[in-house]
């Protein structure tokens, strides 16, 4: 690559024109840093994206620097490990106890697909198709996280690159990522700053996200870049009503859950609609997800992420997250029992999008029924079945099935753990005016095109990469050497 070892490079392997997938490259004095290393989900050819090559050579990456635990920020860590990457994944210490929850659940889901997928083949006489990675390459890939890096504290990259992480307020662990570089041409420093996903403010349980620092070059994600959220209060009355509703009804709620973050907060929510008495406390309540029980424990054991409101109410002793008929479900049959039950109960299940998981068996029992609800808190990616219900469809395609959606449904966006449009904008006005800033992670046409010509008419300088494209974001040429800079990015 013409000017490797001398230039500042950085090249875009994900979340591309696209919301998942985020993977981006970064070169600088000779080191090979990947941010991120995630799993493209929902998209028709997201298979295909997944099993491609990264477009590098994973043997030649130095270090992972991991902004969050979610599968589409960390999925394809095992794939990286697998294909020749030896380096050390760097992140926080709740980001790492996440990431094994989310890998070791989706290497399991990999697995038992496959296994359906095989049979299948073999009545159709053809060859099976393999998982994606299973849970030996996922162990093999924790086993590659090093350094629990904490907040506001630089770390060595080698070579004089060194990482920062600051809170992103998104889910338990996340961060920003700010990367201080040597300049190419020996003039000092220069400064990237990576959003990561950058979180929502006013939401009851985790710290707000830190404010980022004045930066040259800035990557940020857009998933809202087009809109913003009602108020967390506001949604919470929302989500409480739509439950009253279908227990007149005498139906059952079903909600598409995240298992990281949104699973805990609705659960909060939720407690506190019975201690009120907004809710009846002998309302059953299924947290139907062994992924999103393991990741509750995993925050009871972080209550300095918490705001500190929070945080005294659980180092008193008591549980926010505890109702008086939750039934937390890890087996599969008991799973199977909660549509056998009569009369209402609230059902959280993964996957938000549902792209796959528990919530698919409890959509072909309810989605058909008038009597019964079904309540979206997040965002549904384009070709999603989330998305094909939130626009609503007639008719979908569940596990095999045509079902007729009759039910209910719902859209609250008010939970989300992404910024809406205006807190967008807020935060990269506090980067200061960046030479460019690369606009990742969002819908291409939707939100990344919003707040590139928001950003562009403050006489602000963006860029919407493909993926696969690099760009060199400063390097030492002749015009430097004579004194003049040579700062604008240009594709490679």
């Amino acid at each position: 690559m013409a000017g490797q070892g001398r230039a500042i490079a950085l090249s875009f392997h994900g979340a591309a024109r696209n919301v998942t997938g985020s993977c981006h490259l970064l070169e600088a004095a000779g080191r090979r840093i990947l941010i991120d290393c995630g799993m493209f989900q929902g998209e028709a050819d997201s298979d295909r994206l997944n099993r491609a090559p990264f477009g590098f050579d994973p043997a030649t990456i130095d270090a992972v620097v991991l902004t969050h635990a979610h599968l589409d920020h960390c999925g394809r860590l095992p794939l990286l490990v697998a294909r020749g990457f030896q380096g050390e994944v760097l992140c926080t210490r709740a980001t790492a106890e996440l990431a094994q929850v989310v890998l070791l659940d989706a290497a399991r889901i990999q697995e038992e697909d496959a296994e359906r997928e095989a049979e299948r083949a073999l009545r159709a006489g053809r060859a099976p198709r393999p998982p994606l990675y299973g849970l030996d390459e996922a162990c093999a890939a924790l086993a590659s996280f090093g350094r629990a890096l904490r907040y506001g504290r630089s770390y060595s990259l080698g070579a004089g690159l060194t990482v920062r992480l600051i809170e992103a307020g998104h889910i338990l662990g996340a961060a920003q990522a700010v990367f201080d570089l040597p300049a190419p041409d020996g003039t000092g420093r220069r400064r990237l700053v990576f959003s990561g996903d950058i979180g929502n403010s006013g939401r009851p349980v985790l710290r707000e996200r830190a404010r980022p620092p004045e930066a040259d070059w800035v990557v940020m994600e857009t998933t809202y870049g087009d809109r913003n959220h009602r108020s967390f209060e506001e949604s919470a009355r929302e989500l409480i009503e739509a439950i009253r509703a279908t227990i007149a009804r005498g139906g059952k709620v079903v909600i598409p859950t995240f298992a990281l973050e949104r699973a805990q907060e609705l659960l909060f929510i939720l407690s506190r609609a019975v201690v009120a008495g907004d809710l009846p406390r002998k309302l059953p309540v299924y947290l139907d997800s062994p992924m999103a029980i393991t990741a509750t424990a995993v925050f009871r054991r972080h209550p300095e992420a918490f705001k500190l409101p929070f945080r005294r109410e659980l180092m008193a002793g008591a549980d926010p997250f505890r109702l008086p008929r939750l039934k937390l479900t890890r087996e599969v049959e008991a799973s199977r029992r909660i549509n056998r039950q009569e009369g209402p109960a609230v059902i959280l299940a993964g996957s938000g999008m549902c792209t796959g998981g528990r919530v698919l068996h409890h959509l072909r029992h309810n989605l058909w029924r008038e009597e019964a609800s079904v309540i979206f808190v997040g965002f549904a990616a384009k070709g999603t079945l989330a998305r094909q219900i939130i626009d609503g469809a007639r008719t979908v395609q569940v596990l095999g099935e045509t079902v007729a959606v009759r039910a209910q449904i719902h859209t609250i966006n008010g939970f989300s753990a992404h910024a809406g449009r205006d807190e967008l904008l807020a935060w990269h006005a506090q980067t200061g005016r960046p030479e460019i800033t690369f606009l990742v992670h969002g819908d291409a046409e939707g939100g990344m095109a919003a707040m590139a010509q928001a950003l562009e008419r403050r006489g602000l300088a963006t860029c919407r990469p493909r993926l696969g494209e690099r760009f060199v974001l400063a390097e030492t040429s002749p015009l430097q050497a004579s004194g003049r800079k040579h700062t604008s990015p240009r594709r490679h």
